[in-house]
């Protein structure tokens, strides 16, 4: 199972991100991954860091220590970030750009992951706009924010878009049916209750009380 099995209807941006984990040596340092709630921008960008980082060929084999670490959250050079609050000052951004700029301990890239980027104010914006225009030669910043216009367009125009959709209704159902293990039928019901939201579909199909509230409030 590689770390790209979970992004379910994205084709092409599995396409792009492997392309270009496996080319690294024109590596782009700021990538924005956009797209609706429920598309899968952080898991994206996660899988992203990951193959980034793996240990194996192809890039992203999942079964890496590195692989397995980064999809833990427990590897030493992927910074994830998720802002707790309703926004991301300029003191939070001003440690982040200190931290992007260390070397890598032991993976080959020191990798930021700012889920929610859109919360950053605007100063924390500007604070982090010099360390993303010149990083580190081993520095990737990952940003992620469900669409390009909620960060300052100074920003957006220097990282390589990433867009993600919402994943089809009946490829959610073959996730859940074949992979997780969920009988058809339940599977169909929650993937269309879920209008595609992969992790609001796995929560349905795990919890019959939820399914039941959902109903009652439908009917």
């Amino acid at each position: 199972m590689s770390v790209w099995d979970d992004l379910v209807g994205q084709g092409p941006v599995v396409e792009q991100l492997s392309s270009a984990a496996e080319g690294t040596s024109g590596l782009a340092h700021a990538w924005l991954f956009t797209g609706p709630p429920g598309a899968g921008r952080s898991a994206a960008a996660r899988a992203f860091a990951a193959a980034l980082q793996c240990e194996e060929a192809p890039r992203g084999c999942g079964h890496c220590a590195s692989c397995h670490q980064i999809l833990q959250g427990t590897h030493a050079d992927v910074e994830v970030i998720r802002p707790q609050g309703l926004s991301y000052g300029v003191k939070e951004a001003r440690a982040l750009v200190l931290r992007a700029a260390s070397a890598p301990t032991g993976g080959r890239w020191q990798i930021v992951l700012f889920e929610d980027a859109d919360r950053a104010t605007e100063g924390a914006a500007n604070a982090l706009l010099k360390a993303i225009e010149e990083p580190p030669a081993r520095t990737v910043w990952l940003l992620c924010t469900p669409s390009p216009d909620d960060l300052l367009v100074t920003i957006r125009s220097r990282c390589r878009l990433v867009t993600l959709r919402t994943p089809p209704i009946d490829a959610v159902a073959d996730v859940l049916a074949l992979r997780d293990g969920v009988d058809r039928e339940t599977a169909d019901v929650v993937a269309r209750a879920a209008q595609g939201h992969i992790s609001r579909a796995r929560r349905l199909a795990t919890d019959a009380e939820a399914r039941r509230r959902r109903a009652e409030v439908l009917a």
